[in-house]
């Protein structure tokens, strides 16, 4: 199981990003981080600076295909600086086009309200994108993990940082479904 892990250069929550990332390890899976630009990305603990991660790969340079599903850490900045980025929308976005598996947390679905990838589906986040989902049509549940396989693939979300332990078992299950069946 490979999955991009999507990222701006600065403002993702760091636990965000690297519970997950430990999950896919742990797992057996290969998790790689892809950002706008290449190098490394700056992590925060809330508003604080954190750590810096290494860049897998572009944005511009991965393709859909490379991958077996996607993870959208969250942090305030992080989603709206990928939001602004039409690469990394599109990137988002044919997860969703190709039936992939797509998991978000906390601000993240800022990035696929962008995509316009929500409508229809049922999902949660951070409350204050409540609104934001729901003018894009989608339906906002506050949930600690919520599973939507009403679409062309499964969406994994959660609300933040405390859900991450329900958050990772629910996508890696999701996650396990789809390679399990792309290998037939």
């Amino acid at each position: 199981m490979k999955v991009a892990f999507l990222v701006a250069p600065e403002g993702v929550e760091q636990v965000e990003l690297t519970d997950p990332w430990q999950a896919v390890r742990d797992s057996g899976g290969t998790p790689r981080l892809v950002s706008t630009k290449p190098g490394r990305i700056q992590a925060f603990n809330h508003l604080d600076k954190a750590d810096t991660f290494e860049v897998d790969q572009v944005v511009k340079d991965a393709t859909v295909e490379e991958y077996d599903a996607l993870a959208l850490p969250g942090g305030v900045a992080n989603p709206d600086f990928l939001r602004l980025d039409n690469k990394a929308v599109a990137f988002a976005k044919g997860f969703f086009d190709a039936g992939k598996p797509v998991a978000a947390i906390c601000h993240a679905p800022w990035t696929l309200v962008e995509a316009d990838v929500v409508r229809g589906r049922t999902l949660t986040s951070w409350p204050s994108l409540r609104t934001d989902i729901t003018n894009a049509g989608g339906n906002w549940v506050d949930e600690q993990v919520k599973v939507c396989t009403s679409g062309p693939n499964a969406l994994i979300t959660s609300r933040k940082p405390d859900d991450l332990k329900a958050f990772c078992e629910a996508f890696l299950e999701e996650f396990s479904k789809a390679t399990k069946g792309s290998a037939s």
